[in-house]
């Protein structure tokens, strides 16, 4: 029953979502915005409540059995109270200074450090897919180099290395990016179609 119950619920809604994509009547759509425009922020409040609890429990336990790297999680556990209790209203709320400081000096340095390190993550990846190796290798080197051509200036040969870096983008790029996504597009809807049969039950947990 525990398990028969999500299943009955999963397979009633996503036909639900199916009719009311086909049938446009004023109850099937204000169904649709009931249950997923209204629904999914409340759902959302009680995941962020469920997420806090779980890494405020994970982090105490890494701090009480000091496990490897037991500093991060103390960090953790008071940047999540100093957030939280400058956020509260007695002290000002969103708006509060504390919480301004914590977003200009803390957040946002982080940020940008992460990103930065994303920057030559992205130049090691690049480095390595475009070598030369093989012919694929060597089709995807070439087609990077005409499109970072055209936006260096290179005085006659400028409009002529644009107008081919236009036609990789608008006619190879574009046949590639368009069967990714017919792709991408028919694996949803095979993994819709196994979730309301029953068939995909990952999300339950093990069976």
């Amino acid at each position: 029953m525990k398990r028969q119950i999500p299943l009955t619920i999963i397979f009633i809604l996503g036909l639900f979502m199916v009719f009311q994509y086909f049938v446009p009547h004023e109850t099937s759509e204000f169904l649709y915005e009931f249950i997923a425009l209204d629904w999914p922020p409340i759902i959302g409040v009680f995941a962020l409540a469920l997420g806090i609890i779980s890494l405020v429990r994970v982090s105490i336990k890494r701090v009480r059995t000091r496990d490897e790297n037991w500093q991060y999680a103390l960090v953790t556990l008071i940047g999540l109270a100093a957030m939280l209790t400058a956020g509260l209203p007695w002290f000002g709320g969103q708006t509060s200074p504390v919480v301004q400081w914590q977003f200009d000096f803390i957040m946002r340095p982080i940020t940008a450090t992460m990103f930065s390190l994303l920057a030559f993550f992205i130049a090691s990846a690049a480095y390595r897919a475009f070598r030369a190796r093989s012919v694929l290798a060597t089709l995807l080197l070439l087609s990077a180099v005409i499109v970072m051509i055209r936006f260096f200036p290179m005085g006659p040969f400028t409009e002529p290395a644009a107008a081919t870096a236009d036609w990789v983008l608008n006619y190879p790029n574009l046949a590639a990016k368009r069967a990714i996504l017919i792709g991408v597009g028919l694996g949803i809807v095979s993994t819709a179609l196994k979730i309301i049969l029953g068939v995909e039950r990952s999300y339950m947990g093990r069976d």
